[in-house]
């Protein structure tokens, strides 16, 4: 059992979920262009509203499966790696849109984690 991998997998989890249930409609200081909430931030990158509630959703799961896989370790490449892919979205967002990098820092630590995650180091 690797336990820097389950850490990982409790504070990605748990990230993911405060930013998409919890910090939702606050402003932060790592959202894209000058929105203050996640649909403003959509909106920011050119993205249509149907968008918001895709990726919501889909990172919530992901995040959720990630927690299981800790007592289901067949779930946490899969959850890991669907994560990762969503994360790496989140930095081309940031750059398609010059963001200064300091906006695309906890997006590109959580898309290195969850690497690690997906693929532990011996």
């Amino acid at each position: 059992m690797n336990y820097i991998s389950i850490a990982l997998q409790i504070i990605v989890s748990i990230s993911i979920l405060n930013v998409w249930l919890v910090q939702n409609n606050k402003a932060t200081q790592w959202r894209g262009g000058d929105a203050k909430n996640i649909k403003e931030e959509f909106k920011v990158y050119g993205l249509p509203e149907w968008s918001c509630y895709l990726i919501g959703t889909l990172k919530v799961i992901l995040a959720l499966l990630l927690l299981v896989a800790i007592w289901f370790p067949g779930l946490r490449q899969p959850a890991a790696l669907g994560l990762a892919l969503l994360l790496l979205g989140s930095v081309i967002m940031h750059i398609r849109i010059n963001d200064p990098f300091k906006k695309s820092i906890p997006a590109l630590l959580f898309l290195l984690m969850c690497l690690y995650i997906a693929f532990p180091l011996p």
